[in-house]
């Protein structure tokens, strides 16, 4: 038996693709299947073949038609295969997608199985239905395709966004604009930030509720429109059904009935004949409304006219679902036919929707004497439905070009009249090639919402690409879409680089929103708290309608999760890349990890930047092949590499002379003397000074003034406000403590060399393991813990991850043992007694260092006992020109 491990989504830029950005990544166990591959299990090919006859097209590696078949007959390995059959299914379904990719986790018989997919919850079907087909056709059992493939049709049907929204959605893409699903419906968001749009259906951000609302009560549109001289029937508003006989009498047979609020055809019926469909009428009516109209019915054919921003776009003839008799078959068998048709489909999958079989159908037939059974003559045509929508099965005729100028201006008049800049105008008339009000034509309805699918799809005539003029309207040419997006990655250092490219462009009166391992910052506030470094915590951001420029960490686990929470950055960093996390989530390697990593300079415009730590060979490795332009930072200005880059025009920022400065070219820009900035601890703290170079390299390219930049780096003080849990310093009166996230080998080792450099009696160290680490990494610590400190106290992370708070404690104790098995240490699990020990037996003159897990916690437990430690008090004589 097979063993789905785990099943993940990625929704951006990813591991597996950089352009690719619905993918469904599922991890998968193939047991004993390892040892047989495709070639060796009796009849698979044939079994195969004969359920999926359309892989055919499938040309794999080979790329050749058969390809895949091919492979098969060759040998291949199941996950391969199912692969296939996800991606086939989900064709057949009706999402046409083809990417696809298997791969090997490194582990025996498990396996990366990796898709493209349309609808989220349909490529998770697809992945666990793959497997139970492909078990299927292992053990040569029955298998009911046809019940998968229907359940992801209604997925399907239930996730996508309308083919009226999606039409917006992409032409928004083509135009380079991003997009962002608010919520499992039709309400979209078009750009980031300050500069963002909404669309809900065809209602955008700019649409007048009070248009929208007139729109919906057709008594009060009527009045309108009669008062602007609009040709309309002729109607009456009623309320209860003691008021039809009146109504039928003033008016006259044939009639229309409908709510006074209804959209879309609902509760409508037409062509009332009698007093008892009257009543009928007016009770399915009532259904949706309190008050019901009934107009005069006018004959002639149904017509949509579009008006976007105020102008006739499209205009299209409506013609409800229908049968032709043969005078052989009968009305359901001719049904059948109809829906044979390949541009019919189930829901708004293909251009037209299959006719469905319901009550207004058999109530249809049943007022002409007939039924399902019965048979047309030939060439005699019944209309199935009531109204011409395309969603019930009708069909539409685009007549956009046969329009006449007075009805353009009309339906453009119209549009005014009501307010609506999306607005759909419903007319019966003989034609549009005269004038309506000439040739006996009214209009009906005032659509807000209206659909674009009979436009965009039309059954016969030219297809009108009517989302272009609603982008127009929204963003006109030059308008902005974006913000400036800043992206950090790295091993170490994410959050600090962050912080402090926030704070050079906050200094420039940008509304900054930020994400980093503490929380989500809009404008200095945190609105969340906790690691905020994923896809969830992005989007959060960019959807904020007060900022106007984000920087995002992006950590590791985020991107192998589900991607980046966005589709491309204008300044990607990467500041390192240590051993950390190696062993989780299948990364197992330095140079994995970097691949990792890489996705964010891969995700960069290409008239953004790429900013590069040239002092680390898979970081600077990454600049290969980007599409991007590239700027390097270097702790050097010899660094070769720097000099080849500067000599070929480009820029970079290094130390050099004690400055931090900006390379462009041959020249120099001295930004700031690096004991000077706070945040290097007069220069002690010199691996800080690799979280401000890119820093200010992001500031540069984002045409910020050097003396705003060094005005930044001067008022960024490392503190439990600007950067909490990363160094910072709280001087007791008779000992010092700091507080820092390292948890990493790289992070000890940087934070034991500014430690090397204070003049301090014994250094403490309260340190910690991280449970989902492998054993070496952990002793790694207990080592390096040895060498910086006099005193160690070892307690335990909050999240053990999988471990026991034992297991760790005893990893660390033999990495201490290991390099002095002399040096004191103490066991004190839960992190406030050990700040609480260490605090209250400090010795004079000692430097305690607490790595902290729970930055907030720790950083509060220190400052109640700063407090404590340095009370205030003030007395008379101590103020100042007081008599």
């Amino acid at each position: 038996m097979m063993n789905i491990v785990e099943i993940k989504a990625m929704r951006g830029p990813n591991y597996w693709s950089i352009r690719r950005h619905k993918l469904i990544v599922m991890k998968l166990n193939i047991g004993e299947y390892e040892e047989l591959p495709t070639n060796k299990i009796e009849g698979f090919s044939e079994r195969l073949e004969k359920m999926f006859p359309t892989m055919l097209e499938h040309r794999c590696s080979e790329n050749k038609t058969g390809g895949f078949f091919h492979r098969v007959k060759e040998g291949t390995w199941i996950g391969h295969v199912i692969e296939h059959i996800a991606l086939e299914i989900q064709t057949l379904a009706g999402m046409d997608t083809g990417f696809g990719r298997t791969r090997t986790t490194g582990e025996k018989g498990h396996y990366h199985v990796v898709f493209s997919y349309m609808e989220e919850k349909v490529g998770i079907y697809a992945a666990k239905a793959a497997v139970r087909i492909a078990e299927a056709l292992i053990a040569g059992s029955d298998y009911s395709l046809d019940e998968d493939i229907q359940t992801m049709r209604e997925l399907r049907e239930e996730e996508r966004l309308g083919p009226s929204t999606g039409s917006i959605v992409e032409e928004a893409m083509s135009r380079g604009i991003p997009y962002i699903r608010l919520n499992r419906h039709s309400l979209v968001m078009l750009g980031y930030g300050v500069n963002q749009k909404r669309i809900q259906a065809t209602v955008s951000s700019t649409t007048s509720n009070i248009a929208v609302e007139l729109a919906c009560d057709k008594e009060e549109t009527k009045n309108l429109l009669e008062a602007a001289s609009i040709p309309i029937p002729k109607g009456i508003i009623i309320y209860s059904d003691k008021e039809i006989d009146a109504a039928v009498k003033r008016l006259g047979f044939p009639l229309v009935i409908k709510p006074i609020n209804g959209n879309h055809g609902r509760g409508a019926t037409i062509n009332i004949k009698t007093l008892e469909q009257a009543n009928e009428g007016f009770l399915a009516a009532k259904k949706i409304s309190r008050a019901v109209i009934i107009e005069k019915f006018i004959t002639g054919y149904d017509y949509r006219l579009l008006v976007i921003n105020y102008k006739l776009v499209a205009a299209a003839r409506r013609t409800p679902a229908a049968v032709t008799g043969n005078g052989k078959l009968t009305i359901l068998e001719l049904i059948e036919e109809v829906n044979k048709d390949p541009r019919r489909g189930y829901g708004h999958e293909k251009e037209l929707t299959s006719i469905k079989v319901d009550d207004m159908t058999v109530n249809i037939l049943e007022e002409k004497g007939l039924g399902l059974n019965s048979v047309l003559k030939k060439g005699e045509v019944m209309y199935l439905k009531a109204t011409a929508n395309l969603s019930t099965g009708g069909t539409a005729t685009d007549v956009t070009d046969m329009v006449h100028p007075y009805n353009i201006f009309m339906a453009e008049r119209i549009s005014r009249i009501i307010g609506l800049d999306i607005c759909g105008i419903d007319i019966m008339a003989s034609d549009l090639t005269s004038p309506i009000n000439e040739n006996g034509g009214a209009v009906l309805e005032v659509n807000a919402g209206p659909g674009f699918r009979m436009h965009i799809a039309p059954t016969e005539g030219l297809p009108r690409n009517v989302a272009e003029p609603v982008i127009d309207m929204l963003y006109p040419p030059g308008s902005p879409v974006k913000i400036p997006i800043v992206a950090v990655t790295g091993t170490n250092g994410k959050t600090t680089t962050t912080r402090l490219i926030a704070h050079i462009m906050k200094t420039v009166r940008y509304k900054v929103g930020f994400t980093t391992t503490d929380g989500i910052y809009i404008q200095n506030r945190m609105m969340e708290q906790g690691d905020c470094t994923g896809p969830v915590s992005a989007e959060f951001v960019l959807r904020d309608p007060t900022v106007d420029f984000a920087v995002l960490e992006c950590a590791r686990g985020g991107i192998l999760r589900a991607g980046l929470g966005f589709h491309n950055c204008d300044i990607g960093i990467v500041t390192n890349v240590a051993e950390d996390h190696l062993g989780l989530k299948d990364i197992h390697t330095l140079e994995d990890l970097a691949r990792v990593k890489a996705v964010v300079p891969e995700s960069v415009l290409p008239d953004g930047y790429a900013i590069l730590n040239a002092d680390d060979d898979l970081v600077y490795g990454m600049a290969k092949g980007l599409d991007c332009k590239v700027a390097f930072f270097s702790m050097g200005e010899h660094n070769p590499r720097i000099r080849r880059h500067c000599q070929a025009g480009g820029i970079a920022a290094v130390v050099e002379e004690g400055y931090i400065s900006i390379c462009k070219g041959t020249w120099k820009i001295r930004i700031e003397k690096v004991v000077n900035i706070p945040l290097t601890f007069s220069g002690k703290a010199i691996f800080m000074i690799q979280n401000i170079l890119p820093a200010v390299l992001a500031g540069f390219l984002s045409n910020v003034k050097t003396e705003d930049i060094r005005l930044a780096l001067e008022t960024f003080i490392p503190s439990p406000t600007l950067t909490p849990g990363r160094m910072n310093l709280f001087q007791f009166n008779k000992f010092q403590v700091i507080v820092d996230y390292a948890h990493n080998a790289a992070g000890f080792q940087a934070l034991g060399k500014f430690l090397e450099k204070i003049n301090s009696g014994p250094k403490v160290g309260i340190i910690a393991g991280v449970g989902d680490r492998r054993d070496e990494d952990i002793i790694s610590l207990g080592v390096l813990a040895a060498e910086m400190f006099d005193e160690i106290i070892i307690r335990q992370d909050k999240n053990l991850r999988n471990r026991s708070g034992e297991q760790i404690i005893a990893l660390i104790v033999q990495g201490i043992k290991s390099k002095d098995p002399l040096i004191p240490f103490k066991i004190i699990p839960t992190e406030s007694e050990a700040i609480s020990y260490a605090i209250k037996n400090a010795v004079e003159g000692s430097f305690i260092t607490i790595c902290s897990d729970v930055v907030p916690d720790a950083l509060n437990a220190i400052m109640k006992y700063k407090e404590e430690d340095a009370k205030f008090e003030m007395h008379k004589e101590d103020i100042p020109n007081q008599h």
